[in-house]
Parts: C-alpha cells; sequence; structure tokens
C-alpha cells in the first residue's frame, strides 16, 4: 500500500518556530515531523535542529521495528524538551511524529496540542487522545492501527476542530491536493498558527468493505521514566459497518425490547391476581434492594476509584515539589536567582495545590514543605526577620498624635511633625510639641541643611520654615504663588517640590528671605503617579506600581535592579539615598525595608537584602531614615520611632 505525504505550515508569528518535515527511511516508511515552539531566546533556535537529530538517528536510521523505535526516541525527545522549558530557552511545545509502514500501519504520539485525524468514508475522527485543560509539553500517548486503502491522515500541532467541524475536515479531506492549502486559509482567519501535514494513502487495488481493523496493544516501554513514554490504545476511526450489520443489530433490538414488553406485561398481571400477588410483591422488593446495593457498589467503586486516583496525583505533586526544590538551590548556586525564585514560585503553586484539596491527602507533608520553600525564598533572597528597637514613643508625649513623617540628623536627633505640630528627639527623650502654625496644617516636611533650617509645605500653598526656633512663613517670587506637591526634598540651595499631577518637578532657589520663581527640573520623564524622590545629584523618583525614575538635568538615565525578587517594589511607598551609595525603600504594606545598590552612572543597580519588621507593637511605617555611615536604620509609625543596627546584621 502506497502512501502519499505532503506537508506545509501557517505564517509563523514572532518568537514562534514552525516545522514541518516528511522523512522516508530505507524499509519504505514515512516519518512525519510536525513542531511547533515558542521561544524569545537566541539558544531556543538551536532546539528544532537537536528535535530533528533526535528523529533523524533514533528513529529514521535505527534498527528494530517501527513502534519500538519510536518509544525510544519519544524518551529522548521528552528529555531534551524537559531541559529546554526548565532553562527557559523554549517557553511552549506543540509536536506530532507520525510512522507509516510499508505494510500499511500507523503509529502516532502527540505533545500539547497538537492532533492528528483520520478520513475515512466520508467520516473524519480524531486518532489522538484528547487532554482537559491546557495539555502537557510532552509525548505521553503512542495510537497504533492499520490504515486502509484512500485513508487520509491529517496531522497538525494545533487543534483543528477549533476552526473547522468534522464534516468541514472530511469534506476538505476528499480533495487531497488542495487540502492544506484550506486548512492553511481556515486556521489563518482565526488567527491561528500550526505545521501542518497530511498522508494519503493511495491503492490500486480497493479493499473489501469489512469492520474496523483490529487495534493493536502494547505495553508500557520498556526503561520509561517518569512517564515519559506511556503507550495507550486507541482505535483507528471506521466508517462503519455496512447494511447487513445495521439490519442485525435492529433485529437484536427489536427482540430485547419485545422480550422487555412480555416480562412487564406478565408482572402487571401477577399484580392484579390475588393468588400470585404476594409473590409480585416480593418481586418487586427484591428488585428495589438489588437496584440500592447495585447503585452502592457502583457509587462505592467509583469513590473508591476517584480516592485512589486523587492520592496517587497528589503524591506526584509531592515529588515534582521536591524535585523542584532541589532544582532551585541548583539555580541558587551558579548564580542564576530570577530561575531560581521561577522555580520556587512554582513549587509553592504546587504545594498550595495539594493543601487546598479536599481530600486532605498529604496535606501535612504539603505544609512542611510550604515552609521550606518559604524558608529556601528567604535565604535565597538574603531576608532577615528581626524585632526593632524602640527609640522613642511620641504617644507617651501626646496619646492622640498621628505622624506624618520624620527628619533624620545626627546622634539620634529627629524631629517627628503630624498635621500641626512638631516633636524634637534626642536619643529617648521627647520635647514638648512645637506649634508650626494655628492657621493651616502640615502637608509634608524636609531638612534643609545648607541653611540649618527645616522647611513644611502647608494647606493654602503655603511654605513655613523654622529658622533658629521660630516659624516664618517664606515666599516665592512666583506671582501665583507655591505650588503643592506630593513630596518635596532640599539640595544644596535648592527645594525640589515633586509634583505628578503636573508630571514636572519645580525647583526654587533660595534666596536670603525668599524663594525665586521656580523652574522646571523635569525634561522628559514620565512621573504620574509618583509618590516620592531621593535626591544625590541625580534624582530618584519611586511611582506607585514599584518602578524608579532616575533623572540627570531633567532628562531619564537607565537604571534597572538585577537579581530582585518578583514584586519586589510593589508596595513600596517611600524611597531614602545615601550619597554615592545605597538606595533604601520602605514597603508599608509587608513591614520591611530594602536595599539595594544605586547602579552607579550606567544605572545597572543590584538587589542586597531587605529587612522584615516582626513585632507585635510596630503599626504601619510612614517613613525612614539612615545615617551617613549606613550603620542604622530608623523607620516609623504613626506613634513611635525604631532603630536596626545595620552593622550587625
Amino acid at each position: 500500500m502506497d502512501a502519499h505525504v505532503q506537508t506545509g505550515q501557517t505564517k509563523a508569528l514572532d518568537d514562534t518556530t514552525l516545522v514541518a518535515k516528511s522523512l522516508s527511511g530505507t524499509r519504505g516508511e514515512h516519518v512525519v515531523v510536525l513542531l511547533q515552539a515558542e521561544s524569545s531566546s537566541p539558544a531556543g533556535k538551536n532546539f528544532q535542529k537537536e528535535f530533528l537529530d533526535i528523529v533523524t538517528t533514533a528513529l529514521v536510521e535505527a534498527e528494530g521495528d517501527a513502534a519500538t523505535r519510536l518509544d525510544s526516541t519519544l524518551k529522548e525527545l521528552n528529555g531534551l524538551i524537559k531541559g529546554m522549558l526548565l532553562g527557559k530557552t523554549v517557553t511552549d511545545l506543540h509536536a506530532i511524529i507520525a510512522v507509516a509502514t510499508a505494510d500499511g500501519a500507523l503509529h502516532v504520539s502527540h505533545a500539547g496540542r497538537a492532533e492528528a485525524y483520520v478520513v475515512r468514508a466520508g467520516a473524519a475522527s480524531q486518532i489522538t487522545e484528547y487532554t482537559k485543560g491546557k495539555p502537557a509539553p510532552a509525548f505521553v500517548h503512542i495510537a497504533s492501527g492499520q490504515l486502509e486503502s484512500r485513508d487520509v491522515i491529517v496531522l497538525s500541532t494545533q487543534r483543528l476542530l477549533r476552526a473547522l467541524t468534522p464534516a468541514q475536515l472530511a469534506q476538505i479531506a476528499a480533495k487531497p491536493d488542495s487540502l492544506l492549502a484550506d486548512v492553511r486559509s481556515s486556521l489563518e482567519s482565526e488567527q491561528e498558527q500550526a505545521a501542518l501535514a497530511y498522508v494519503h494513502m493511495e491503492s490500486a487495488k480497493e479493499s473489501k468493505a469489512e469492520a474496523p481493523a483490529p487495534v493493536r496493544t502494547r505495553s508500557r516501554a520498556k526503561g520509561a521514566k517518569n512517564g515519559n513514554a506511556v503507550t495507550s490504545v486507541l482505535a483507528m476511526a471506521s466508517g462503519g459497518a455496512d447494511s447487513a450489520m445495521r439490519f442485525i443489530r435492529g433485529e437484536r433490538v427489536q427482540h430485547l425490547a419485545g422480550t422487555l414488553r412480555s416480562r412487564f406485561s406478565a408482572f402487571h398481571k401477577d399484580l392484579r391476581d390475588p393468588s400470585r400477588k404476594r409473590r409480585a410483591h416480593l418481586l418487586l422488593i427484591a428488585a428495589v434492594l438489588a437496584t440500592i446495593v447495585i447503585v452502592w457498589a457502583v457509587a462505592h467503586l467509583t469513590l473508591f476509584s476517584q480516592r485512589s486516583q486523587t492520592r496517587a496525583q497528589l503524591q506526584a505533586l509531592v515529588e515534582e515539589i521536591e524535585t523542584d526544590l532541589r532544582t532551585a538551590e541548583n539555580r541558587r548556586l551558579t548564580g542564576e536567582m530570577d530561575a531560581a525564585n521561577a522555580i520556587l514560585q512554582r513549587a509553592e503553586e504546587r504545594a498550595k495545590q495539594v493543601i487546598d484539596n479536599e481530600s486532605g491527602y498529604y496535606r501535612d507533608e504539603a505544609m512542611e514543605i510550604f515552609a521550606r520553600i518559604q524558608s529556601k525564598r528567604e535565604e535565597l533572597n538574603n531576608i532577615v526577620r528581626l524585632s526593632p528597637r524602640v527609640v522613642a514613643n511620641i504617644a507617651a508625649k501626646n496619646p492622640n498624635v498621628k505622624a506624618l513623617g520624620f527628619l533624620g540628623f545626627e546622634d539620634e536627633e529627629f524631629l517627628v511633625y503630624d498635621r500641626q505640630d512638631t516633636y524634637r528627639v534626642l536619643h529617648n527623650s521627647i520635647d514638648d510639641p512645637s506649634r508650626i502654625t494655628e492657621e493651616e496644617l502640615i502637608l509634608d516636611g524636609a531638612d534643609f541643611p545648607r541653611y540649618q533650617t527645616t522647611v513644611y509645605q502647608t494647606t493654602g500653598n503655603g511654605m513655613m520654615e523654622v529658622i533658629g526656633g521660630q516659624s516664618t512663613s517664606m515666599k516665592t517670587e512666583d506671582p501665583a504663588g507655591w505650588i503643592a506637591g506630593k513630596d518635596m526634598k532640599s539640595y544644596l540651595r535648592f527645594m525640589y517640590v515633586l509634583s505628578p499631577e503636573n508630571n514636572q518637578i519645580y525647583k526654587y532657589e533660595r534666596l536670603s528671605n525668599r524663594y525665586a520663581a521656580p523652574s522646571e527640573y523635569n525634561v522628559n520623564g514620565e512621573l504620574s503617579d509618583a509618590l516620592d524622590m531621593a535626591i544625590d545629584g541625580s534624582v530618584y523618583v519611586l511611582k506607585e506600581d514599584g518602578q524608579v525614575v532616575k533623572l540627570l538635568r531633567g532628562e531619564t538615565q537607565p537604571y534597572t535592579i538585577r537579581n530582585a525578587p518578583d514584586g519586589l517594589l510593589t508596595h513600596a511607598t517611600k524611597i531614602f539615598k545615601i550619597p554615592e551609595s545605597n538606595v533604601y525603600f520602605l514597603d508599608p504594606v509587608r513591614a520591611r525595608v530594602i536595599i539595594v545598590t544605586d547602579g552607579g552612572p550606567a544605572g545597572d543597580a543590584s538587589y542586597v537584602k531587605q529587612y522584615v519588621l516582626e513585632s507585635e507593637g510596630v503599626g504601619e511605617l510612614i517613613d525612614l531614615f539612615v545615617d551617613p555611615d549606613e550603620t542604622r536604620l530608623y523607620v516609623s509609625d504613626e506613634k513611635r520611632i525604631y532603630a536596626v543596627d545595620l552593622s550587625a546584621s
């Protein structure tokens, strides 16, 4: 029986590789290889070559029967695929391999969403196993069967029945010469992409009508591990039986229906006959009891089967989590922090699946593994948990205080400010509150070390400056008055005001007893949703989504943080910069302070460490300060200031 093979493919999108190959063996075999791989890595381009080399060496050129060679080939391919997926070289994969032998046998296996269909006697049927949900990117099942004359086998790396009905596919297959063009057109109209092929069985001698071809059953391949090549028994679709067979079936159905009707009629007569009524009632009760027993037995067996299946699935999941932990440790040792964090995230999601399963199987083991995952993540990301030392309790001076922030100086001297007052703190001594203004409320405060003053922005576009212990209202030469902002910081003789609403940073020069009109500092930075800023020559702006915008002379500069865990700065609200040294971020949601390097002129920063504050008395953190020597870190909530000794941790 001769076979005609043709391959093709749709247009491929970016980062997608489509391969459709037809290979001929020395035994008169036809081998079809379809591959669809998604990869943004340059190394992913070599994947298709390695894939085809394995097929050529282990399947086309190897010795032995086709089924055994295909089984061995799939094991090697699964090893290659697993390595590529773990290394993120390939992000997704769909493939199918089919072998049509000289005696008309077909062996086919698929990975991912790839599928194979047979069109026989005008009807199309799927011959690969359908999987609910997201299919595994590995070869798992092999379907084997005998082909017949004029059969058409359609192969695709995508599910064709999402774009075509079985009837449409059968109609298209009736014209093999235009089959691939018609299928490709249907897929592209649905914006799908796929590698395609068809195998058309040709024979000069027509086969006689017969029942469906028997299916050969093969056991699990020797040496297969972890389900790399599990063999499944799948029947090839048939065109159906002939009219004689349909007639015989119809006669049998009619005979069975007649028997049931006669027995029901006899039973109905027994119920009305007084001499046979008792017997009929006993039969009825026996039938009900038998039905109950059968239903109970079926339900019990079904439940037992489901529980056994669930237990096996959860056990496999626990084993996969253990493997992920070992893999993450290997990635950490090789310095691949991003890959290690991604693997730990996957392991954590799997552990949650086991913990949340209603059966309760392996829940204790999963919870213990979950704790190990958390510990491993903290070790990997250099997370330090500690209880901070209380420096000052402002609530002892005013129980109703709700601080907005604090300003740090040398020798553990601070100024804490709320909506109206400031509180001077020296070590653990707290002075009585000092009122800034009676008419307005404080919005923000900043230290101005060049003039040894502190500056406070107030409601009503006011600016108050404390000079020598006296509050003084400061004016600006701008006729429109002060511009309100989200944050303000001083640098040299200038005061910078961050205004996200205007996508701008306004730069005010301080004169002898007033401020000049502002100039616009930002040139091309996107500052909408900005929260806070820090200045050390360059300006670092923290935004709501955790993004950091670095500006120099008003123009954006590169700034990236390498080796950072996912979502590191998502909840950060404050940024603090040590000149020519590290950058500190405050995350009040997780009660932590995150440290990264400044990245230098190139802006290539690196994640360093994070401190998580664990204490029942710590409220929502609002501000932070680090001394110039970076020996102590200070944070505050609405009522207290806390200290963390950086040199000892």
